[in-house]
């Protein structure tokens, strides 16, 4: 039998959708293209055949196939790939993938359709995220990628290197976006409380429980839910942690009717979660109901590229309030900030500019206006935590880096300090705040 041809499209649907959405394809449940606006058919520059399946049109030249993926398991997609006409000419494709639904049935599916940008070689901000290195962008990607599907997430990486950013850049990217976000650190509490805050408690159920309150998983229904340091949370609470993750409600203390729940599980940590399973104290099926999908955020060491980078941004957001107005960094400043190991990452390096800011003047940060601790480290190989003193039990400890320092330039200047502050860069009242905070006298400084 021979097979009939599809039946052409309503001229009157395929206008109105053109109209209000421009470069658009509609496909059937079996999704094939049932439709093409000519803006469609314009931007993708390739031959749309009715009745083909989209994923031959769309995913023809690019190795990884998400939209594909996506559309064969049902769920939406929000995606950037390679143009089909010309993916090698480093063009891209964005492609968001909307289901058509009728009660229980669906009907097929609505693809926008919309130019995308290639990757940018310099620096880009992600949600209040500023990089330029290739590996912390390619976590951009992977957030971009993930966000609109509702598995959990399990955030890693070092204290300071923007977790709950990346947690608030899921949820502003899914489909929860309208939704509450809510935050909560496992950490920060003892268990009773936690465990208070997170399934919220009726009153009476101990003292001071004057009225029912809800909990983070209440307040965050119909949204996301961060759960930071996740890995410290007691025995007995990734247990309770776990049931609500599989029956999707909970019970608030001293409650006895279970409370439906819709939220997303974005989690976070500082810690090896399957080394914590080894050594017994996280569960492992809390671990893979949390870790479905894990993400690792590089730390600022692994990325020094975006130390100048940093710096410019935090100084631009610090200026406007700040009761000094800085227009550099001096290139030796920066050599020592790029040289640091930054255990406190991005976090670390802010309140290090913020240091500057407060004990530093002029519009040039110098390398005297950063803490003692980056200066001395510098100069002995040590890093910001190690002993860099040297002193043996017993003995007088030997002045440190930024001591000798201020004081060779005083001797060079026979102890004219107005031309020692010239010399270091730094202002008069800076030279003689850092030279009490060191005890450096006046005579010893001319001696």
């Amino acid at each position: 039998m021979p097979r009939l041809a599809p039946k052409p499209p309503d001229p009157l649907l395929g206008a109105a959708l053109s109209a209000s959405l421009g470069a658009a394809l509609l496909l059937d449940a079996e999704l094939k293209i049932a439709l093409a606006t000519s803006e469609a058919r314009a931007l993708l520059g390739v031959e749309v055949t009715l009745g083909s399946l989209a994923a031959k049109v769309l995913c023809t030249r690019s190795p990884e196939r998400p939209v594909a993926e996506a559309l064969a398991k049902g769920q939406p997609v929000q995606a950037v790939i390679a143009h089909p006409a010309d993916g090698a000419a480093g063009r891209l494709l964005q492609v968001r993938a909307i289901p058509l639904v009728e009660g229980e049935r669906r009907l097929g599916w609505l693809l926008l359709l919309d130019a995308a940008a290639a990757p940018s070689q310099g620096p880009v901000c992600f949600h209040g995220m500023w990089s330029q290195s290739p590996r912390m962008k390619e976590v951009f990607r992977i957030l971009e990628r993930v966000a609109p599907d509702d598995a959990s997430v399990l955030l890693r990486g070092e204290t300071g290197t923007g977790k709950e950013l990346a947690a608030r850049a899921l949820h502003t990217l899914s489909r929860r976006a309208g939704g509450p976000f809510r935050a909560i650190n496992c950490a920060a509490l003892p268990a009773n409380l936690l465990e208070s805050e997170l399934f919220g408690h009726m009153r009476g159920a101990f003292t001071g429980a004057v009225s029912d309150v809800k909990g983070h998983f209440e307040l965050a229904d119909g949204g996301t839910l961060f759960l930071d340091e996740v890995g410290e949370m007691p025995p007995e609470l990734q247990a309770k942690l776990l049931r609500v993750l599989e029956t999707r409600s909970v019970l608030p203390v001293g409650g006895r009717k279970p409370i439906t729940v819709d939220v997303r599980i974005v989690s976070a940590t500082h810690r090896a979660l399957r080394q914590e399973v080894e050594a017994g104290r996280f569960r492992a099926d809390l671990m893979y109901r949390l870790r479905v999908i894990p993400i690792f955020l590089p730390a600022l060491r692994e990325r020094r590229e975006d130390i100048a980078l940093l710096c410019a941004k935090f100084i631009e957001s610090m200026n406007p309030t700040a009761r000094r107005r800085i227009e550099r960094v001096a290139p030796s400043a920066l050599r020592l900030l790029e040289r640091q190991d930054w255990p406190g990452n991005v976090r670390e390096l802010r309140n290090v500019l913020a240091y500057a800011y407060a004990v530093g003047d002029g519009p040039i940060l110098q390398p005297g206006e950063l803490p003692g601790e980056l200066i001395d480290g510098a100069f002995t190989g040590s890093g910001a935590d190690g002993d860099a003193s040297g002193a043996t039990p017993g003995s007088e400890p030997p002045l440190s880096a930024e001591a000798k320092r201020l004081l060779d330039t005083l001797r060079k200047t026979g102890g004219n300090k107005k031309q020692a502050a010239n010399l270091l860069g730094i202002s008069r009242v800076t030279l003689w705040r850092r030279m009490q905070e060191l005890g450096i006298s006046g005579e010893s400084a001319s001696s």
